[in-house]
């Protein structure tokens, strides 16, 4: 059997602890609040609480991905080492970093022409991206070697959903998300859009929901119309949030209750910091395998 590394960036949102057991290295994004630089390293540096008291205190964080460069530090330990390298890397849809993790790669088999290395674009974000990781993980850990773990995740990352909700929609107007005037009327009128990422692995929204509580019950809908065996669902989900943890808490209560056979309870992370430098406060998503996701 080949040895390699399983690796991923810090963009999938899964807890430092989680990364350590499973013994995935990621690599970092940074992101500039209040005028200083921070890695992306899972709540060490800053706390999620106090990242997300600061934007509610006003400040917007600006986020910048991992360069060629920082791919470049990243990866050639694992390949002096003699180990060949599958990296995940945030969706291309949303970031350039998928581009960067090609062109590191590049350079680096023309140093070590006897390594291998392969990049997979999620197509994904936040714990979704992280539930493809651990997937990706459980086949790593039950023997099967890099080319076959690479083809599976190719053949199934379109079948992992991605379905969130947002009560602020500041931060999805900045970025261009949604609109100024839909964030305007959908905060007078009270309303929640239901986005989920499409396949090219982009935000879109879906529905424009009137009030929190029916959009909850909306999210949970998308995952009994599109989980695999729908409410006999038996694989894996992921929650995360925005600084919202007993809305998320909300949703995994219901998803347990509509989904008896789950692979254990649902693992309930925090947005990230750079993630989070997107959606702000008030955002959660619900991950599962389902169909593969259209446009």
């Amino acid at each position: 059997m080949n040895k390699y590394i399983l690796s991923c960036c810090s963009t999938a949102d899964m807890p430092y602890e989680y990364f350590q057991e499973r013994k995935i290295p990621y690599a970092c994004f940074h992101f500039v609040l209040d005028g200083k630089e921070y890695p992306d390293d899972l709540g060490q540096t800053i706390s999620f609480a106090d990242f997300y008291k600061k934007i509610e205190a006003g400040a917007m964080p600006t986020t910048s991905q991992v360069t060629v460069g920082q791919f470049l530090e990243f990866f050639e330990p694992f390949l002096r080492e003699g180990l060949d390298i599958l990296h995940i890397t945030l969706s291309s849809g949303i970031s350039g970093t998928y581009s960067s993790a090609l062109a590191a790669k590049e350079q680096l088999l023309a140093q070590y022409p006897d390594r291998r290395i392969f990049i997979v674009d999620s197509l994904g974000a936040s714990s979704g991206y992280g539930l493809l990781v651990d997937m990706l993980a459980d086949l790593r850990d039950r023997g099967e070697p890099i080319e076959r773990v690479y083809a599976w995740a190719e053949d199934n990352k379109l079948k992992v959903h991605h379905w969130f909700f947002s009560t602020d929609l500041t931060h999805y107007k900045r970025g261009g998300r949604i609109s100024a005037a839909a964030a305007i009327m959908g905060s007078l009128l009270n309303i929640c859009p239901l986005m989920n990422m499409d396949q090219g692995g982009k935000l879109v929204p879906r529905k424009k929901v009137r009030s929190k509580k029916r959009v909850i019950g909306e999210l949970v809908q998308m995952m009994a119309d599109h989980a695999e065996n729908g409410i006999d669902y038996a694989g894996k989900c992921h929650i995360s949030h925005s600084a919202c943890y007993e809305d998320a808490r909300l949703v995994a209560d219901l998803v347990e209750e509509k989904f008896p056979r789950l692979d254990g309870p649902v693992r309930i992370n925090s947005v990230g910091t750079v993630i989070g430098s997107h959606t702000g406060p008030g955002t959660v998503a619900l991950f599962f395998i389902g169909d593969k996701r259209q446009d």
